[in-house]
C-alpha cells in the first residue's frame, strides 16, 4: 500500500535516524520542510522532501495537503488510562477547598479508584478503557504508555495489566505497559507498609513477569506513600525480572527520588513539579528523561514543572497527560502542548519536541515513532488549514486536527 501526501504546507519534526531525543537549546529547534511531500509504503515512512523533488510513481492513494501541516502523532509516555469509574465528586471537594492529600486521607483518591476497580469485571474494565483509548487516538496520540496502580491487590493489578495486554492486541497504536503496584498503600496494609512492599516484590512481580504483562516498573516516590528506600528496594527487585525503572517523583516534595532514578538508570522520572538545583544537576549527562505533566498541575492547582529552568540548564524534557480519574482526567495531548506553552513558558518548538521525539524516548519507542524519519511508523497528524504550527498551541480551545493516521491508515 502506497500513500503519497502532496503539497504539504510544512512537514514538521524531520529527523535522521541518529537522534534519540533533544536537550537544552536543541529543544528550540524544530526541523521542517516547507512545500513538501511524504511517501508511505506499507505503513512506514519511505521518503519525503520538497515538492520539486516529488517522485512520479504509481501510488494507491494521493492526499492533497495544500495549506495543511503534517507532523508525527503525539507520544504520551505517562497515563493511567485503564481505570474503573470516575471521581467527579472529588472534583467538587477540590472546588470546596480540600487538597489532594486531604481527599486521600479521608479514603478518597487512589484508594477510592482501587475499590471501584475491585468491583469491576475485566470485561467491563476493558470496555471502559477502549473508549478512552479511541478518544485519545482521535485527538492525535499515536503511541501511549499505560500504568497499573489502581488495583493494589494481586488480583486487581493483574486485571489492569491484562486489560492493557488486550488493548495492545486489538489496536494498532504502540502501547507500553508499566507495573505500578507501588502507587499507594492499601487500607489492609495501612500500618504495615513493609508487608505491602514484600507483597509487590514476592507475589505481584513474579506473576507480572511470568505472563509478560509489563515492560516497566514504577513507584510513587512521595511523602506519605513510598520512601526513597522503598523505591530502591522495588526497583532492585524489578531488575531481577527485567522490568525497566520509571518513577513518579517530586510531585509535592523533593527528597532524593530523582537521584534514585538516575542511580537505577530509570528511563524517565515523571511529575517534577518540585525541583531543587541538585535534582537538575544529577539529571545532567544521564539517559533519564524528565517528564512534565502539566494537565495534573492545571487540575490540582499545584506548581508546574519548572521547564524553563530545566531546559536552560541543558536538560531534555518530555510532556505527557498523566490521564487518570483523580488528578488529570484528560488524555488530550493538544491541551498539554498548549498548557506547556501558556503556563510553563515553553516555545511551540520545545513543546512539540517534548510531545513527540522526547515522549517517544520516554517509553522506549524512539526507533519506531516520534519523528518524520525513514523507516519509522507512519503515525501522523494532518492538521486543518492553519497559518503556522504555532497556531496549534495558540488555539487551545479547538482541535486543529483534520485526520489521524496509524501505520498510514486514516483513523479519523
Amino acid at each position: 500500500m502506497r500513500i503519497l501526501f502532496k503539497n504539504i504546507k510544512e512537514l514538521l519534526q524531520v529527523r535522521n535516524k541518529t537522534v534519540s531525543f533533544v536537550s537544552g537549546k536543541d529543544m528550540d529547534e524544530l526541523p521542517t520542510i516547507k512545500k513538501a511531500y511524504l511517501l508511505v509504503v506499507d505503513g512506514l515512512i519511505s521518503d519525503f522532501g520538497t515538492m520539486k523533488h516529488c517522485p512520479s510513481i504509481e501510488v494507491d492513494k494521493v492526499i492533497d495537503a495544500t495549506g495543511k501541516m503534517l507532523l508525527p502523532t503525539w507520544c504520551d509516555s505517562h497515563t493511567h488510562l485503564v481505570y474503573a469509574g470516575h471521581r467527579e465528586h472529588e472534583f467538587v471537594d477540590k472546588i470546596k477547598g480540600l487538597s489532594y492529600q486531604d481527599i486521600a486521607n479521608k479514603g478518597g483518591g487512589i484508594l477510592n479508584s482501587a475499590k471501584k476497580l475491585l468491583e469491576t469485571s475485566e470485561d467491563q474494565l476493558y470496555q471502559q478503557s477502549k473508549i478512552r483509548l479511541e478518544e485519545v487516538i482521535a485527538s492525535g496520540t499515536g503511541a501511549i504508555e499505560i500504568k497499573s496502580g489502581y488495583g493494589l491487590t494481586v488480583e486487581s493489578e493483574l486485571k489492569i495489566l491484562s486489560v492493557i495486554k488486550r488493548l495492545k492486541k486489538n489496536y494498532t497504536i504502540p502501547i507500553k505497559a508499566t507495573f505500578l503496584g507501588a502507587h499507594a498503600i492499601p487500607n489492609n496494609h495501612k500500618n504495615n507498609k513493609e508487608g505491602y512492599v514484600k507483597l509487590i516484590i514476592n507475589e505481584m512481580m513474579p506473576l507480572v513477569a511470568e505472563a509478560s504483562l509489563a515492560e516497566y516498573v514504577d513507584v510513587f516516590c512521595e511523602a506519605g506513600y513510598f520512601s526513597v528506600e522503598d523505591t530502591e528496594v522495588i526497583l532492585e527487585a524489578g531488575k531481577k525480572y527485567g522490568l525497566i525503572p520509571k518513577i513518579h517523583v517530586n510531585q509535592f516534595s523533593s527528597f532524593g527520588g530523582v537521584q534514585a532514578g538516575v542511580k537505577y538508570n530509570a528511563l524517565s522520572v515523571d511529575h517534577l513539579e518540585t525541583m531543587r538545583d541538585e535534582d537538575i544537576e544529577v539529571l545532567k549527562n544521564s539517559k533519564t528523561m524528565p517528564v512534565a505533566l502539566p494537565g495534573c498541575s492545571y487540575f490540582l492547582s499545584i506548581p508546574y514543572t519548572p521547564a524553563r529552568k530545566m531546559i536552560d540548564a541543558g536538560l531534555p524534557l518530555a510532556l505527557a497527560t498523566d490521564y487518570n480519574p483523580g488528578s488529570s482526567p484528560s488524555g488530550n495531548m493538544n491541551f498539554v502542548v498548549s498548557t506547556a506553552c501558556i503556563k510553563m513558558k515553553m516555545t511551540p518548538e520545545e513543546a512539540i519536541n517534548a510531545a513527540t521525539i522526547n515522549g517517544a524516548y520516554a517509553m522506549g519507542l524512539e526507533k519506531e515513532v516520534g519523528s518524520i524519519t525513514v523507516g519509522k511508523k507512519a503515525n501522523l497528524i494532518l492538521t486543518k488549514t492553519i497559518s503556522s504550527y504555532s497556531f496549534i498551541p495558540y488555539a487551545f480551545g479547538a482541535s486543529q486536527i483534520e485526520s489521524v493516521f496509524l501505520n498510514g491508515i486514516e483513523i479519523i
